[in-house]
């Protein structure tokens, strides 16, 4: 900061800063050419800044009651704008509070044992407690961005994610912010309730009445429905209950890994990063026979995490703590996926999308042989369809199996990823390494399901009252979609 402060002095032509306040609106790096330079945005003037917007929930009352399935970032901002607004949110949860959720991850490592309602995916802040905490979006609603960052800032979040051009929080620090998030939600009239599964909605004439769960029955006419993309029981739940559903294109693939220095080396072109610049990240897309082969997730300094949510299927995904300063860099390298190639599970079911992704889910935990391994190949093996007869050491904890990753991928991803390969390499030299690792399978980049809603109410179609809502009903990827259309959803709750 007193470099900050320094060139403030200089640019401002001020001695110093006495009797001033500074705010930085703005951090991005600018690494096109030498030198590599931080550019900061700075707000300079003579009295104090005004704090920023954030939520002011009002002590609710009993008589105007919503029930919000899932306490994920779709759910919590669900529930704090319906405070707000005077509604008392029940959010259930089929998960554990984050203390005890812990305990059940260590398990997937130690035990080789997946908690079906307690895992990387299910439980207190839902798959994002135990991300990467990246809070990029590309949503125009500015307003409702600084709103959601700073409610992060108000829980414990660092506050330079209020001006960092592509903030992110870290798993370390995640989950104790969104166990203050459920403190304030509570002090001010909500309930959440923990292990409480959805297990039917209760639909009369075409409208909500309630919801019924492991732990009984709810009465409302307000269901806000933000389970989250790996909810598998909820889309046939609904499909049973004949609530229209409809089969959504995803991306499926692997994750690649690098050491992170090989990435600071390549993006930064030179030896050593130093200590001010952040350790590298990269975003890629390829074009390969018409479909888009992308990278997805990028997690500088992080490792691979197990995100299966079933003891029968093995699932990869990527996180980084705060300071990003692991050893490896891994990133989802996946492949389009689209209504064809579902298509032996029925062109019309709505289910079909989900049931492929977990053929190849299931695929890849026999493949990995056992213990929760994960199938892996080098990469320049991959490419020259060659099994790998030894693995560069990664960070998946429960580890790997040597396996030709076209036995587990189906063709229409595993015939796009070598070719999208090369063609990183020659852009990123290095990327190719043969000390590179593609682990599989990188499977719930989005929900399979759309849950369809009206335009301008964000209610179902058929069903008066019923919210679907985040990532688990398709209208959001990430962290920060999904709280703000959580915000959304209880705005139209409030109207409607």
């Amino acid at each position: 900061m007193e470099a900050i402060e320094r060139a403030i002095c200089k640019f401002a032509r001020l001695r110093s800063l006495d009797g001033w306040y500074y705010r930085i609106d703005k951090k991005s790096l600018d690494a096109r050419k030498e030198p590599i330079v931080n550019r900061f945005r700075v707000s300079l003037q003579q009295e104090a800044f005004d704090v920023q917007p954030t939520f002011t929930p009002s002590k609710s009352s009993n008589s105007d009651t919503a029930v919000v399935v899932g306490f994920g970032p779709a759910g919590m901002f669900a529930a704090l704008q319906l405070l707000e607004s005077g509604i008392k949110p029940i959010v259930i949860e089929r998960g554990k509070p984050v203390k005890e959720r812990r305990r059940n991850l260590v398990d997937i490592f130690r035990k080789q044992e997946v908690h079906i309602d307690s895992n990387y995916c299910f439980g207190e802040g839902g798959a994002g407690t135990f991300s990467d905490g990246k809070l990029y979006t590309r949503s125009k609603k500015r307003g409702e961005i600084k709103q959601v960052l700073q409610t992060f800032v108000n829980h414990g979040a660092p506050d330079h994610i209020l001006y960092e051009a592509h903030p992110h929080i870290g798993t370390n620090k995640l989950p104790e912010i969104v166990s203050e998030i459920r403190a304030t939600i509570i002090s001010n009239g909500g309930e959440v309730r923990f292990n409480t599964k959805l297990t039917g909605l209760d639909i009369d004439d075409a409208k909500i009445n309630g919801v019924v769960t492991n732990q009984g029955t709810i009465k409302t006419n307000h269901v806000i429905l933000a389970t989250g993309h790996s909810a598998r029981d909820v889309f046939k739940l609904l499909h049973k209950q004949q609530v229209a559903i409809e089969a959504k294109p995803f991306a499926l693939g692997v994750r690649i890994e690098h050491s992170q220095t090989l990435i600071d080396q390549i993006q930064y072109k030179c030896a050593t990063r130093g200590d001010y610049l952040p350790p590298a990240s990269y975003s890629l897309v390829h074009q390969v026979k018409g479909r888009g082969v992308f990278s997805f997730c990028m997690c500088p300094g992080g490792i691979i995490a197990p995100a299966m949510t079933a003891s029968d299927e093995v699932v990869v995904n990527g996180w980084s703590p705060s300071k990003r300063n692991g050893e490896f860099a891994n990133s989802g390298f996946v492949v389009e996926i689209r209504p064809e190639d579902w298509a032996k599970f029925g062109k019309d079911n709505p289910l079909g999308a989900m049931q492929f992704q977990a053929e190849v889910e299931k695929r890849a935990f026999v493949a990995g042989g056992s213990n929760l391994q994960a199938p892996a190949q080098r990469v320049n093996d991959f490419v020259r369809n060659k099994r790998s007869t030894s693995l560069a050491e990664t960070s998946y904890i429960p580890g790997v199996e040597s396996v030709d990753l076209r036995h587990v991928l189906p063709p229409m991803v595993h015939s796009r990823i070598g070719p999208a390969i090369q063609h990183f390499g020659k852009r990123l030299k290095g990327y190719n390494s043969n000390d590179a690792m593609l682990v599989g399978v990188e499977s719930r980049t989005s929900s399979p399901v759309r849950i369809p809603r009206d335009r301008a109410t964000l209610e179902h179609p058929d069903i008066k009252g019923l919210y679907p809502c985040g990532e688990g009903a398709g209208y959001a990827g990430g962290i920060m979609s999904a709280a703000l259309d959580g915000i959304a959803c209880a705005k139209q709750v409030a109207v409607n």
